[in-house]
């Protein structure tokens, strides 16, 4: 069988590779028994010598044949040269030459007359398909072609998944050397290889997700397309182009096929085959039939010299049997006998294609012969016939043409004619006129009269209005025999006297066919006995009436029955000469060539005039009597005849030495031997076709060796005996033949041997039978006796086959890559079984076939894992190539820990595919699985040594071997029967302390990389925290994944370790918190500058509240139990309660922290709000620095306005709100700290206000205060703070305190307007004015236009444009926003009429800033009072009266108490 090559080089002659690699293995290679040279089972020898002429007939079993369509030439010469020869060598080997083409020839002789007229079997039609093989170069344009299609360089569309596909296709399956050998062995199709694919993309395909509206079988569907398209055949045959008879492996063939078939098979020239052909008569059913009744006759006669002479018998094992023999033999020929009988004597029929039988089926004799009773079935082939069995039934044709030399009717006048056969119907042509005579008219006549008479009639058409009849102008007389000319002949017409058309001719084709029971008919002179007394000529026909009964009748005219007939059974024909003629009877008139028909006390003489009608008569008495000699023409001197065809083809094949093979009589020659070799040349021819037919014949070679078998008497158990030894010659040749066939010769080859029936399925109840036509060859023929040589014969094969079955077990991997043939290890299975039965109907032990098969496995599992070593140790080699080194090559630890891991690999690959392609290993037996399983564990006991081996030299302290461990344990935890096995256990005894010592290893080093990592940490922001965080975080998932991608397999340590890890997290998540939050103190507790509004929160801080948020979120993964803290889970009844509460700790601390951080970071910024409230209150009423400041801004405006401070303070929240939102991760945490940002601020606010209530603020308090009021409520709502968040009722008290100041700083500033006093601010102004426009003046024109035009003039200052100046480009959209969405008090602002609406915010906003128009704010204040206003409004005023009388009583001035005095 199959071998794997041990070399990865590949070489022309991979057979010679996989012999030398598999001798050149290690010893526990061996099957048990040895191994034979070329690699397969040992041959066991045989205990039956082989006699000189079995060797002579086989000595052509390992040639090959000539002329084969796979290009296989002559046989392959020898290795020595012939020059090297002597003479006498030469010659002899010339000799044996000679005589293998003799013997070649003489077995062609007896296929062609098989083939010729077979009447025992038929071609099978429902025999399983075999696909196409792939041979060398079909797996090189395989694989050239995938490769052409993972480059890109195909034009075939496909997504990555389908490339992947093809790619672990291609890596897998066509790369294996296996595969390589599988194509050696003549076992892989293209079949074969497509199913492999689509067995790889149904799990792939199973794993993909659902998509709607694309089903899985589409997706299957597609991908095989693709698959086809990749793999199709470049070279399509032409249509209508003729198949060559190599690739007709699958149909049912004809003769001609059949012909050209065993001629390559046998290596037979084609103008030999020519010779035989027409020197046999091949294309003569009655010939043939004739040389099969001459057979039957000589065996008969053989086994009538056996009975009298038993030492012509072969030996059986039983004395007794040499009687049944006998009667064996009888009723063969009997059957054969049957079998001829019954079928038709027209066989021949379907040749004209006039006369159709139906075929009668092999095997069913429809005869009265009696298979025990020899001479009852001889008695009735005599049975008299009568006249009615010889009725012969002619069809005649007749045309009428042409009449020629009429001339008694005129041109005009109509003419036809008439037809008849004897007392048949008239037919009549079509009428035409006289001057054109011309018919194309055919008419059919039947009739039973051997000679018929055929009358043609010429009529004119009467003109006369009151006759009757047509004139009849001449008639014709044909009287036509089946061996009379059918072509057209002119007949001269019978007229009356006074007619004018004497030469009246008229032009007629008849035809006569011959009836396929008629042999031969014709005119002779006969004298017998007791029939034909008289000499005279007479018209004779040849009948016969079934294959056996022929009878010579004579017949006379317009008669249907003979007048005389002779039933030819026991007769004889020879040639006789003519004054032997006359000396039996004197008086002889007529006749020159004679021959006679003899029997006991009878006699026929029989003579023609022409010398090739005696030979044609005398060829059909001779095949009619069925006798053995062949009559022989006399010899003459006179000048002979021309030979007919027969002769002529006789004569060439006697020049070409051809007659001796056609002469020889096949009983004087063993056909079982000549079987023999005839079926091993078939099958050598068989494995060479383009198919993978693993043994199997094709129907054609079935049918003929079939018919061989049963012409010549091959006994079937002999017949299966040799296909046996053939078929394991084979085997141990590495070529691939399929178990189930080996199963069925062996079952029927038992059976006989045993003397049992073989079952109806001889596989067993449990494997169905996959061929009807194999199943019907296997079952008893009926023969009881069992000869010496089979039964010795019958063991030798049986010993052989149990040693090639264990060895295929033992290398089931390399016989039977991934699993093919298909169902070919179930098989071997099966037929192991039957081989260590007994006999046909004990069955075995379990235990025994149990203690076998567990035997194969154990040595299996060695040879894997030895291969697969070296395979391993190939593939490093080639990975790592090393220079050419004196002694000894030191391998470092950490190479063989990488080959170690490559190896592991390579095993968990192996043992995945046996459970992916052996699966039927499962299915064969109940208790297969258990020696399954101790195969692997051998197979993982023999790794374990090398792992112990390798792991012991490794370097402590060193973690590359965690990845072996994650490949094995994977494999074996999720196999149910590996599990907690021998090996599994094993390995985790070796593993467990490396862990261990891993974990401690990995804690301390967390610990002083945390240590190191803050004492020198940055506080840059990175990921989301700072970068001692961030690696401690990923050291510590890091370490969690990789114990969790361990799968530990013991429960109890793995949850050990889980929470050994997770308390290990929470230790190093809580010394960061604090070392952070220490951190985070330290940097707030740095001071302000001078001017607060220009802080900005510093990065650093926003670094460490990342990193107690992230350590928030990492808690929940490193410090929980499968993302469920186990310390708030509730204990059961009756249980302990659960000690882990170190997520619960470690998520209080956090919390605390981030409350903490989130308290003292808004202290922080509120600060800044404190400074600048008391900045404002050094302008308290009342104060000395506040009226000192007063007097200064007024003379000199040395602090400037209130809203510069205003808009700094809010430039100051922004720029922190921006700093917050951008660099802290949490959102929630930030909306916290913004949240309690506003309410701080809104308390600070409210309580500096509350303690000015009995004062009027100052107007740069007030406009700085009504600033930060207004932009804070915007900036907060952008921030995404609630509406009832931001109007508490602190706010709104703000908010309505603001208003009424508002209102009072713009009566103050009206009223200086009306005493005509300037602003500070307006008088710079004016004077800067003032100052350009001189410039501008002086200036030349030019100069002037163009400082006009690069300078435009100012735009009005607003307040929202100067907040637009300072804010960032991220806070326009925000202030957008703000704008579109009004507050309450600006909805009822929109809501009031234009008029009143027309002064927006935007002028008191102008007023704040300078007072440029403190006449529009009292005149507004003004029109609102005049039309009635809103009654609050006046109580307010008249709150403003009262306040501006003590403010004009404590020195303010009196300005606004004159205004609001005007007003009232």
């Amino acid at each position: 069988m199959l071998e794997p090559s041990s070399s990865e080089e590949e070489d022309d002659d991979i057979g010679s590779s996989f012999n030398s690699g598999f001798n050149g293995g290690s010893s526990h290679l061996e099957p048990p028994g040895g191994v034979h040279q070329n690699g397969g089972p040992p041959r066991v020898p045989s205990p039956m010598s082989v006699d000189g002429s079995m060797a002579k007939i086989g000595g052509g079993r390992g040639q090959e044949n000539r002329g084969r369509v796979d290009g296989r030439g002559s046989p392959s010469p020898s290795l020595v040269s012939e020059k090297t020869l002597t003479e006498a060598e030469l010659q002899e080997k010339q000799q044996k030459e000679e005589e293998e083409r003799k013997t070649r020839i003489q077995l062609y002789v007896f296929v062609l007359r098989a083939i010729a007229y077979p009447f025992n079997a038929k071609q099978p039609n429902d025999m399983t398909k075999r696909h196409q093989k792939v041979t060398k170069e079909g797996l090189e344009k395989l694989r050239a072609k995938v490769d052409s299609f993972l480059k890109g360089e195909t034009q075939i569309p496909c997504d990555e998944a389908f490339q992947n596909a093809v790619h672990s296709y291609n890596d897998i399956f066509l790369k294996s050397e296996r595969v390589t050998g599988l194509v050696n062995g003549g076992g892989l199709s293209q079949h074969d290889c497509r199913d492999v694919f689509k067995h790889q993309i149904e799990k792939r395909i199973r794993t993909i997700p659902e998509i709607d509206g694309l089903s899985k079988d589409t997706v299957m569907t597609s991908w095989l397309a693709k698959y086809d398209a990749i793999t199709k055949d470049d070279e399509q045959r032409r249509p209508g182009q003729r198949l060559p008879t190599a690739m007709l492996g699958n149909e049912v063939m004809t003769k001609e096929q059949l012909y050209d078939l065993f001629q390559q098979i046998l290596n037979i020239k084609k103008f030999e085959h020519q010779l035989l052909y027409n020197a046999m008569q091949l294309d003569s059913m009655d010939e043939q039939a004739a040389a099969i009744r001459r057979e039957l006759d000589a065996r008969r006669e053989k086994v009538a010299m056996m009975e009298k002479d038993r030492r012509l018998m072969p030996k059986f094992v039983l004395k007794d049997m040499e009687g049944l023999y006998i009667e064996e033999m009888n009723a063969a020929i009997n059957l054969l006998k049957g079998n001829l009988e019954s079928l038709p004597v027209q066989q021949g029929a379907a040749k004209e294609g006039k006369i159709k039988f139906g075929k009668i089926k092999p095997g069913r004799s429809q005869s009265s012969l009696s298979r025990g009773a020899p001479d009852e079935a001889d008695d009735s082939h005599v049975a008299q016939l009568s006249k009615s069995d010889v009725v012969l039934t002619f069809q005649i044709e007749v045309v009428v043409l042409e009449v020629r030399n009429l001339k008694s009717v005129p041109p005009n006048r109509i003419i036809y004619c008439t037809m008849e056969v004897g007392n048949s119907d008239k037919l009549a042509t079509d009428q035409v006129e006289a001057s054109k005579p011309y018919w194309d008219t055919q008419g059919d006549f039947s009739t039973t009269h051997c000679l018929p008479v055929v009358k043609v009639k010429l009529y004119s058409e009467n003109p006369g209005m009151l006759s009757l009849d047509d004139k009849e102008l001449g008639k014709v007389v044909i009287n036509p025999t089946p061996l009379s000319s059918k072509a057209p002949e002119w007949y001269k017409a019978t007229v009356s006297k006074g007619s004018q058309d004497q030469e009246l001719k008229i032009k007629v084709a008849v035809r006569m066919d011959k009836p396929m029971n008629m042999k031969h008919c014709g005119y002779l002179y006969a004298m017998g006995k007791t029939v034909w007394k008289k000499w005279k000529k007479r018209y004779f026909v040849l009948v016969q009436v079934s294959q056996y009964t022929f009878a010579i009748c004579s017949y006379k005219e317009k008669k249907s029955d003979p007048s005389e007939m002779l039933q030819l059974d026991g007769y004889t024909v020879d040639y006789i000469e003519p004054a032997g003629a006359m000396f039996y009877h004197m008086n002889l008139e007529g006749g020159k060539f004679f021959f006679n028909t003899v029997r006991e006390g009878d006699s026929v003489l029989f003579a023609t005039e022409d010398e090739q009608d005696s030979h044609n008569w005398v060829m059909a008495f001779y095949r009619a009597t069925g006798q053995a000699h062949k009559p022989a023409p006399p010899v003459t001197t006179a000048k002979t005849t021309s030979l007919n065809k027969n002769q002529g083809d006789a004569d060439r094949a006697r020049k070409h030495g051809m007659e001796e093979y056609i002469a020889a009589d096949p009983i004087d020659f063993d056909h079982h031997k000549l079987f023999s070799k005839l079926q091993c040349l078939s099958l050598d021819w068989r494995l060479g076709d383009p198919f993978a037919s693993l043994g199997w014949f094709t129907p054609g070679q079935v049918y003929v060796l079939d018919e061989f078998c049963a012409r010549y008497g091959v006994r079937g158990c002999y017949r299966h005996l040799c296909y046996l030894s053939d078929l394991l010659d084979k085997c141990e040749k590495h070529t691939v033949i399929d178990p189930t066939l080996i199963h069925f010769s062996y079952a029927y080859c038992a059976s006989h041997v045993h003397g049992n029936s073989v079952p109806a399925n001889p596989l067993g109840e449990q494997f169905a039978t996959p061929d009807k036509c194999i199943e019907e060859s296997t079952r008893p023929d009926g023969v009881g006796t069992v000869t010496q040589e089979e039964k010795e014969k019958f063991q030798e094969i049986k010993e052989r086959l149990r040693v090639q079955l264990e060895y295929q077990l033992t290398n089931f991997r390399f016989c039977f890559p991934f699993g093919r043939p298909e169902g070919a290890l179930k098989s071997t299975l099966s037929l192991l079984e039957r081989v260590l039965m007994k006999d046909i109907s004990t069955p075995v032990p379990q235990n025994e076939v149990r203690s076998v098969i567990k035997k194969s496995l154990e040595n299996a599992a060695l040879v894997n894992y030895e291969r697969l070593s070296e395979e391993a140790r190939i593939e490093a080699d080639l990975a790592n190539p090393q220079e050419d080194m004196v002694g000894e090559v030191i391998i470092p630890p950490a190479r063989k820990l990488e080959d170690l891991i490559r190896l592991a690999d390579l095993c968990v690959d192996l043992l995945r595919q046996n459970e992916e392609f052996y699966a039927e290993f499962q299915n064969a037996f109940a208790w297969f699985s258990d020696l399954l399983v101790e195969h692997s564990e051998i197979f993982w006991s023999l790794f374990a040594v090398d792992m112990d081996s390798v792991l012991s030299e490794q370097p402590p302290d060193t973690w590359d071997s965690f990845p072996l461990f994650q490949i094995l344990n994977d494999y074996l935890r999720a196999d149910d029967n590996l599990k907690n096995g021998k090996f599994h256990q094993h390995l985790r005894e070796i593993f467990a302390p490396q862990v261990v010592r891993y974990v401690d290893l990995m804690e301390s080093s967390i610990a002083q990389s945390i240590h190191k990592g803050f004492e020198k940490e940055k506080w840059e922001i990175k990921g989301n925290g700072c970068a001692t965080s961030e690696d401690l975080f990923w050291k510590l998932d890091a370490l969690q994944s990789f114990i969790r991608d361990l799968h530990w397999p013991d429960p109890e340590f793995g949850n050990h370790l889980n929470q050994r890890l997770k308390m290990m997290a929470c230790d190093m998540i809580e010394s960061c918190i604090q070392r952070t939050y220490n951190c985070f103190e330290m940097q707030l507790k740095k001071g302000i500058l001078l001017n607060p509004t220009d802080y900005v929160l510093p990065s650093e801080i926003c670094a460490m509240v990342n990193v107690v948020l992230d350590a928030k979120n990492q808690s929940l993964k490193l410090c929980a139990v499968d993302g469920v803290d186990v310390g708030n889970q509730k204990p059961e009844a009756n249980s302990k309660p659960k000690k882990h509460k170190y997520h619960t700790k470690i998520d209080d601390m956090i919390e605390k922290t981030s409350a903490n951080m989130r308290i003292q970071l808004v202290g922080k910024l509120v600060s800044v709000l404190d400074k600048t409230l008391s900045k404002l209150g050094a302008y308290d009423e009342g104060s000395m620095m506040g009226s000192f400041l007063s007097f200064a801004n007024k003379k000199i405006n040395v602090t400037g306005t209130g809203t510069d401070l205003g808009k700094s303070y809010v430039s100051f929240v922004r720029i922190n709100m921006d700093t917050v939102t951008k660099r802290i991760a949490d959102d929630l945490w930030v909306l916290n700290v913004m949240e309690k940002w506003y309410i701080d601020q809104v308390e600070l606010l409210s309580k500096w206000l509350t303690e000015r209530l009995d004062k009027s603020l100052h107007p740069y308090q007030c406009t700085c205060l009504a600033h930060i009021v207004k932009k804070i409520y915007t900036e907060y709502e952008l921030q995404g703070l609630e509406e009832d968040r931001l109007q508490c009722g602190q706010y709104q008290a703000i908010e309505q305190r603001m208003a009424t100041e508002e209102a009072t700083c713009a009566l103050t500033n009206a009223e200086a307007t009306e005493n005509g006093e300037d602003s500070d601010d307006e008088k710079r102004k004016k004077s800067v004015q003032k100052s350009k426009m001189k410039k501008e003046e002086s200036r030349e024109d030019g100069a002037k236009v163009q400082r006009q035009s690069s300078k435009a003039p100012p735009p009005p200052v607003r307040e929202e444009s100067s907040d637009t100046e300072v804010d960032s480009e991220d806070e326009k959209p925000k202030k957008q926003k703000a704008k579109a969405k009004p507050k309450p008090k600006e909805k009822e602002k929109q809501q009031q009429p234009p008029s009143q609406t027309g002064k927006d915010e935007s002028d008191f906003d102008s007023i704040e800033d300078g007072g440029k128009i403190p006449m529009a704010a009292a005149g507004a204040v003004k029109d609102a009072l005049a039309t009635g206003g809103v009654d609050k409004v006046a109580d307010i005023g008249k709150e403003s009266v009262a306040q501006a009388g003590k403010m004009l009583t404590k020195g303010i001035g009196g300005f606004a108490g004159k205004a609001f005095g005007s007003f009232f």
